[in-house]
């Protein structure tokens, strides 16, 4: 995600934090504790979840090209014991063209 660049007025960033001990969960949370109970097996119920929008965002250096744009999402969640990433890309995945990146060593997904 270092690698977005939203420097020529192209794309934009925004996130949504749910609060969810003790309360209505909102259907949103409800389909991300369903993908980690059936991803992982498990039992779980958000406590907290935050949602991160990269929305139409150009590959650094945006001044060569801000025509190929992704969106992608990073969902963070919590039951306070144990912790979770969801990560979601467009249909299509990334389309950002990796061959003009600066960096050749390009990583989807998190470490």
């Amino acid at each position: 995600w270092d690698n977005a660049d939203f420097s020529r007025g192209v794309g934009t960033t925004f996130y949504q934090e749910f609060l969810t001990l003790n309360t209505a969960k909102p259907p949103f949370v409800r389909d991300v504790e369903a993908k980690v109970r059936r991803y992982l097996r498990s039992s779980y119920s958000a406590a907290w979840t935050l949602k991160i929008t990269w929305e139409k965002a150009p590959a650094y250096a945006a001044r060569t090209d801000t025509r190929r744009t992704s969106t992608y999402q990073a969902v963070l969640t919590t039951d306070g014991f144990r912790s979770y990433v969801l990560i979601l890309y467009q249909e299509g995945g990334m389309r950002w063209d990796y061959t003009r990146l600066t960096a050749t060593n390009v990583l989807i997904g998190y470490t």
